[in-house]
């Protein structure tokens, strides 16, 4: 775990209330279409799961195919893992015929664009009518000008504070987290460099 300050910016209450809202979103943009759910692994995978349930239970809609790919880059500290953005082709996606499928695809959180923007080369080439993107967070500080359709929240933090969405069941609790690594907490709560 990266030491520094940590502040919960969102909890499960109000998460919860930020996945209803996109939901509703979601449904606008999909209603009437043939429909294909894709989480980015890891944790847009739990989200997309997340979400088709809203979907189908609040909205109405016919369960959706339920699809997930494997990417190693992650969001925020991108120190954590590896440099480039790698898209891992699973056997089963190889021939999976998309044509005509709206896709929603499904992240937690966008920063520079390199995981969706990977993806998103992918997916085109399985030639879809359309794809949407929808992330819990969107934070400042894009790298390539891309965009979700769909946002929980945006967040407008300093370039050298992370973001950390915390999603069973990769974690024990479902929460959005600052995290200031040069600060360390002090005993009123505050942090300081």
């Amino acid at each position: 775990m990266t030491p520094g300050l940590r502040t919960c910016l969102f909890d499960e209450a109000q998460l919860a209330v930020l996945l209803d809202n996109m939901a509703e979103r979601c449904a606008g943009l999909l209603r009437g279409r043939r429909v294909a759910v894709i989480g980015i692994r890891r944790r847009g995978a739990p989200l997309a799961d997340l979400l088709t349930e809203r979907l189908i239970a609040t909205h109405g809609m016919a369960p959706p195919l339920r699809l997930d790919l494997l990417v190693k880059r992650y969001a925020d500290d991108l120190t954590l893992l590896h440099p480039e953005t790698q898209l891992t082709e699973q056997a089963q996606h190889a021939t999976l015929d998309l044509s005509g499928y709206t896709l929603l695809l499904v992240d937690d959180v966008l920063y520079t664009g390199h995981s969706i923007l990977k993806v998103l080369n992918y997916l085109v080439q399985k030639q879809p009518a359309a794809i949407r993107v929808a992330v819990l967070a969107e934070r400042a500080g894009r790298c390539l000008p891309l965009a979700a359709d769909v946002v929980g929240t945006r967040l407008e933090i300093a370039p050298t504070d992370i973001i950390e969405c915390h999603v069973p069941p990769f974690e024990s609790d479902f929460r959005i987290e600052l995290l200031q690594p040069g600060r360390t907490p002090t005993p009123d709560g505050q942090g300081h460099v």
